[in-house]
Formats: C-alpha cells, sequence, structure tokens
C-alpha cells in the first residue's frame, strides 16, 4: 500500500468513497465518539452503562449509534445471557484490537509531532492570504 502511495500520480484509494474502505474506516474512527469508545475497550470488556459514565458528554443514544457502528465494521462484539433486562457487555475483536495498535502509534505520533503542527498552524495563520468565496 505504501509503495503504490509513492508511485501511483492516482488515488490509491479510489475515487468511489462508498467503496473504500480505508475511508469508511477513517470516517468511523474519526467520529465524535469512535476512538473514545475504542480506548475504553483496549484490553477489557466494558458494560454498556460503564462506558457511558466513562466518556464524559456522550448521550446514551451516540453511544449506542457509535457501539452500532463499530460492530457492524467487525471492531467490537456485543454479548448477553438474553434475559430481558440483561447487561450488554461489549469488547473489541481481534480486528478492533489490531485497529488499537495503529491508533495507538498514531496518538504517540500526534504528541512527538505536536509542536511542530502548532507552530505550522500558526506560521499559515500568520502569513497566509485571505481565503475569498466566489
Amino acid at each position: 500500500m505504501l509503495r503504490a502511495l509513492e508511485t501511483s500520480a492516482e488515488d490509491p484509494f479510489g475515487p468511489d468513497e462508498t467503496h473504500c474502505p480505508i475511508r469508511e474506516l477513517l470516517a468511523r474512527v474519526g467520529g465524535r465518539w469512535a476512538l473514545d469508545v475504542i480506548v475504553q475497550l483496549v484490553g477489557t470488556t466494558r458494560h454498556f452503562g460503564d462506558l457511558e459514565r466513562a466518556i464524559p458528554g456522550i448521550s446514551r443514544r451516540m453511544l449506542t449509534l457509535t457501539l452500532r457502528g463499530l460492530e457492524r465494521d467487525g471492531l467490537l462484539s456485543r454479548s448477553s445471557t438474553g434475559v430481558a433486562g440483561d447487561r450488554v457487555f461489549y469488547k473489541l475483536t481481534a480486528l478492533g484490537a489490531g485497529l488499537a495498535v495503529h491508533l495507538g502509534a498514531l496518538s504517540r505520533w500526534s504528541q512527538r509531532a505536536r509542536d511542530q503542527i502548532y507552530a505550522a498552524r500558526d506560521e499559515f495563520d500568520r502569513t497566509a492570504e485571505p481565503f475569498e468565496t466566489r
């Protein structure tokens, strides 16, 4: 994949977002709450209520939607005993745990590059010409 990025002038991910797993996955984990959920599930199984309390600001509806999306993508699994009113538990699948490793690396990179990113933003904001809309 990296070689394709280095040698191809074309979009290596394809022109159609709806059929590009990388874009779809980045859209999923780049959402407002997905990273928080993944972080909370690294190495453990959590109950819905535990996740809700552990992620400040998330509503029950957004937590439900986020969990369903991550489950749909195969990144987490949901389990319960099937008894009415039973607690529902979530855990990362092997696929989700593999993604968490890469997200951890991305997090470490962003922490190391933070000062450079902020400096570049400051420079851009100071010197860039105003954006004109037409």
